[in-house]
This record gives C-alpha cells, structure tokens and sequence, in this order.
C-alpha cells in the first residue's frame, strides 16, 4: 500500500491546510527513504509528496538536505533521465532547494553538473529549460560548483541554444535567448543575478579578473594559476573560443532591427564582461567587434544606449588600438557629443562623458585628438573637470593632460574658449577639492605652460599665489606637485 499512500499524501499535499498536519504527523522523515525505492511510480508520489510539503518552509528544506536528500534527487536525474514526470520532479526540488548554501555544498559533491547538461541537451519544451536555468543561475554563484559547470560543457550548450535561436521571434524564444545570454554572464562572473550588472560588484569582479591575467603574464612560464581565482580566467578564454561573441554580436543586430530592448541590454552586459581581461580586448578588435557594436548607436532605447557606451569603454581601456579606432570614427563622435549634452538621462550624459575621455586616456595619436576637437567634444571634457564627481574630474584631467602632450596646439583654442585655466584655478582655490583633483589639476597646469597664450592666462589669473599657499597643504603629494608647477611657472625646471 506505500505506493497508494504516497499518492494520497501528495495529493493531500496540494492543500495549503493540510501542510501543517502532514509537517506535526512527520511524514516528511517518514518519506524521505523512499526516495531510494526503484519503483518509479513511488518515486514520483513521494517526490511529489516531500516538495508540496517543504514548498517554501526554509526550516524543513534545511533538514531535507541534512538528512540527505541531495544525493537521492541526483540519482533519480541520473537512473531516470528518460522518465519526464520523475526528471519534473527532481528539477523542481532541485530549484526549490538550490538557494540554499548547505544543498550547494551537498551538489558540489555530486555529478549533478553532468545532469543538468543532459537535461539541457534533451529539453524540449520552454518551460523545461527556464526550469533548468533557474536550478544553473542559482549553482553559479557557488565557486566549486560553477567550475563544475564549465568542465561540464554548460557554456557549449548555451552556445548551442544561443545559435539554435538566433533566428527565431517567438516571444518565449527571445526569452529563452535573454536567459542564455544572462546566464554567460553569470558563469563568468560566478555572482548573483541580480549583482552582476551593479557597478560595484561588476567593475570589483573585473578588478579580479585583471588581477589574475597579470598574474599570468607576469608568470614568465610559471604555472600561476593554480590560484583560487585561475578557474574565472579558463572561463573567460573557453566562453570565447566557443564563439559566444559573434553568436551575441548576431543576436545584438537582429534585435537592433526588431526593437527588442531586453535582448540587446542581456547581450551588451555579456559582451562588456568578456572585453575586460586583455586578451579578450586584443581578440575583439581583431575581429571587427567595436565595428558591429556602433551599429547600435541608432538606438533610441536609453537602457541600451548606456550599456552600449559602458561596453565601448571596457573595449577601450588600456587599449591605443581600440582608443584610435574608436576615436577616429566621425559617426561615433558625432553621437558622443549628441549625448555628452542633449541626452535628457543624466546616466548617458555621464557615460558619454567618460567614454570620450577614456578614448583621449589610451589614445597615442594626434588624428585621434584632431578628431575630437573636430566634433567639438573638448568643451565637454573640460566641463567634466567640474563634476560633483571626483573620479569623473580625474578622467577628464588626465585625459586632458595626455592629449595636451600629444598636440597642445590642437586643442589651444578650444582650452581659451572653454576657460580651461580658470577652471582649473578654481578647483584649486576650493578647500572641498579632493588631494588627487588638486594633484591631477596641478598636472594639466604644468601641461598648458608649454602654450604662450595659456601660459599668460595662468599668469594673469595669478595662479601663482595659489600654487604658494598649497605648498603648505597637508597632503605630501599636493605639496610636492604644487612646487614642480611652480619651478615650471618660474622656468627653473
């Protein structure tokens, strides 16, 4: 009679009233074991059973994993991969308990990996693979289970989706396609969902990623990645050999045509993400990807617009290539300048702003800074030396700086007509400037001294009594800086 016993409890189950009764009787310890039977119609009733009981009850979800219960789905996904209604039933038990720390724990020592590829593979319906991705999103945010993943070939199969569905504009399709590209991102990263596209989570992960890449390159050889942080490396190479990129590029530029906003966000983060090591930088540029990128800037969307300029910037940093090309493309500078001061979302406006700061920063050719005083986008750099934003006044500086010393001509009227040099006293006059504006300030000044015209300017503004009173400041390297202008102002150096 379990068999018939089961059923009723699952049916029975299904009543919100009758969860508690079933809970105080301990039906739940009294079901477990029968997760072992072979007798597939007693699996499905008591899996059924123990998940409709424990839906939602965090306390009984926690002792089903400490009982053991983990091992016992895994097997029914392995024995049973054929059998729809028992696979249903260990994935959704599966994603009920995948939150969990201690079911991750207990999963990173099984082969549910495996498992779930198969079940990827074979998944025939939306609703089976959106059940899927829920289970992935949630065992990629553990380290040892997201390498398990990759080992796996999840990445190979996204791939496979990702292809398989470029073409189509179902609705449930292009959710699946927004799934796919989210879950890339997730694998890459190994970060929540819902933190991956935060910029502070993001841009410390990408710090991470760097890190591991110098680590390598500075390794001469040596088999430095046997690190804790190696495996986010392997994932950022093998996502791109498998192609992902022009898989996504296709999929940005058939959205693009049919209006698809979430598609276009989903692909853009995924592609900001697998530009940050350097390698992947020097791959992407190699293949034309900053080129099908811009195709997006006809975007009305202003979502996509900021993805788009977050991208191109990642692309561009601490690249010259990606810098000249990016800064040598009139289309491009022309929907900078558009953004830097007609854009109604602050977001765009700011974004704008540092991409074409960033294209100065890693820029090393004159065309680039001609281009750019060109389409007049000097003036918003200049502009940018006075945000309420610290880190935005420093890219601006430096920026200025480093095209100053390729073509200080270039860009001489514009300073004039911008007002650049008060700008700059300004912020050094203000006791509520952060030491590094003061310090990046003082750089740019030593800069403009090499121009007559400016160089009276900062005479005539009297500069010069400024730089004398923060000769006494209490940052060391503000001090220091202020009496190199000084000696340069004078002509002693």
């Amino acid at each position: 009679c379990a068999v018939k016993a089961a059923h009723v409890l699952s049916e029975i189950a299904k009543n919100e009233e009758m969860k508690i009764p079933c809970i105080e009787a301990d039906l739940v310890l009294t079901l477990i074991p029968l997760l072992e039977s072979t007798d597939q119609e007693m699996l499905l009733h008591a899996g059924r059973a123990i998940g409709r009981i424990c839906y939602d009850n965090r306390t009984l979800q926690e002792e089903l994993v400490r009982v053991g219960v983990i091992p016992s789905l895994v097997r029914i996904l392995t024995d049973y991969a054929e059998s729809e209604p028992l696979v249903h039933v260990a994935l959704l038990a599966l994603y009920n308990l995948a939150d969990l720390d201690s079911a991750k724990e207990a999963l990173s020592m099984t082969k549910v990996a495996e498992q779930l590829v198969k079940q990827l593979r074979r998944a025939e319906s939306h609703e089976r693979l959106e059940i899927v991705f829920e289970v992935l999103q949630a065992l990629a945010e553990n380290d040892a289970l997201k390498v398990q993943l990759v080992d796996a070939g999840v990445p190979e199969v996204l791939s496979e989706i990702l292809l398989r569905l470029q073409g189509s504009s179902q609705a449930e399709d292009t959710c699946i396609v927004k799934a796919a590209s989210d879950l890339i991102v997730s694998l890459l990263l190994g970060g929540k969902k819902g933190n991956i596209t935060g910029q502070v989570h993001k841009e410390s992960t990408s710090k991470t990623i760097v890190l591991i890449l110098a680590r390598h390159e500075n390794s001469q050889g040596k088999d430095s990645l046997n690190s804790e942080f190696a495996p986010l490396y392997g994932n950022c190479l093998r996502l791109f050999q498998l192609g992902v990129i022009h898989q996504l590029l296709d999929l940005l530029e058939k959205h693009v045509r049919s209006g698809d906003t979430s598609v276009q966000q989903a692909a853009l983060s995924a592609l900001q993400s697998l530009a940050v090591p350097v390698v992947s930088k020097v791959q992407m540029l190699e293949e034309g990807v900053a080129e099908r990128i811009e195709a997006l800037l006809r975007s009305e969307s202003p979502p996509v617009q900021f993805k788009l300029l977050g991208t191109l910037r990642t692309l561009a940093d601490g690249q010259a290539d990606a810098a000249e090309l990016l800064g040598q493309d009139p289309l491009l500078l022309d929907r900078l300048v558009q953004w830097c001061s007609g854009s109604e979302h602050s977001g765009i406006c700011g974004e704008a702003n540092r991409l074409l700061a960033s294209i100065l920063h890693h820029n090393r050719s004159q065309e680039v800074v001609k281009a750019i005083q060109a389409a007049q986008g000097v003036k918003h750099l200049v502009s940018m030396t006075t945000s309420e934003h610290a880190a935005l006044q420093n890219e601006a500086l430096n920026a200025l700086a480093i095209a100053s010393a390729i073509d200080l001509e270039t860009l001489e009227e514009s300073f004039k007509e911008s007002q650049l040099v008060q700008s700059l006293h300004k912020l050094l006059r203000d006791d509520n400037t952060s030491p590094e504006v003061k310090y990046n300030s003082m750089g740019l000044l030593c800069r403009l001294l090499n121009s007559g015209d400016l160089r009276q300017e900062i005479e005539e503004d009297k500069i010069k009594d400024t730089l004398e009173q923060l000769c006494s400041h209490s940052n060391a390297d503000v001090v220091k800086e202020a009496t190199t202008t000084l000696q340069v102002l004078r002509g002693e150096t």
